[in-house]
């Protein structure tokens, strides 16, 4: 089956995002420092339709998260357009006319809407009944692809307590951002349980990637 990993950065203190979100500033305060490893690389700017552009050892790890996936799960607040109803002129996401994924992307939310259909493959539905049901959608879609869980933090969370999430990467960033939303809270009991499978060492940040515990059955 088609695996679902997410890849968030992290400061060092555990923060993905930064302290005071809003519409004019979604990472928080401080919060775009956790991604400076990622602008500068060709990788990243050739998705963002630029030309040149690094090639260190995050690449490897920047065309995983921007590539080779065949679709995304995201959070109502990663898409955008802020709490409640959608309203009569709907929010088309932070991602402008042509989003970087190119491939379907499931939103979580609690307020139905259309598929939102953008340049570059990009189309975007509203699910309304809960993360299981997302990852299916997505599962469907990828075509045998893996299913990226692009965030935020408390979606990551919800798949991370329901033992849905096969592999994170954690880019750790060596920034204190002092507040905002951590990544490993509301874990629920048991806490899930992770195998450290590989770190890299690049600059201005180290990428460890993680995989789901897989335990083995006892002899009986």
């Amino acid at each position: 089956m088609n695996k679902l990993r997410s890849s968030l950065s992290m400061s060092l203190d555990g923060y993905v995002a930064g302290p005071n979100q809003s519409v004019d500033d979604p990472l928080g305060i401080g919060g775009e420092q956790l991604h400076q490893w990622l602008f500068p690389l060709e990788a990243f700017r050739e998705s963002h339709g630029a030309a040149d552009g690094e090639v260190n050892a995050s690449t490897p790890v920047a065309e995983a998260i921007l590539g080779g996936t065949g679709a995304t799960v995201m959070g109502r607040n990663m898409f955008g357009g802020g709490p409640g109803g959608w309203g009569e002129e709907p929010w088309q996401g932070w991602w402008g006319e042509d989003p970087p994924f190119h491939h379907p992307v499931f939103v979580l939310t609690r307020h139905a809407r259309e598929p939102l259909e953008l340049q570059g493959g990009t189309t975007f539905h509203f699910v309304t009944d809960g993360i299981e049901s997302a990852l299916e959608k997505a599962r469907a879609a990828a075509r045998g692809k893996d299913v990226s869980l692009g965030g935020g933090a408390n979606v990551v969370q919800q798949y991370l307590a329901a033992g849905l999430l096969d592999e994170l990467t954690i880019s750790l960033v060596p920034i204190f951002l002092g507040g905002g939303t951590r990544l490993f809270e509301n874990l629920g009991d048991p806490v899930p349980e992770l195998d450290q499978v590989e770190a890299i060492d690049a600059p201005g940040v180290t990428h460890v990637r993680f995989v789901k515990t897989r335990k083995a059955t006892p002899i009986r």
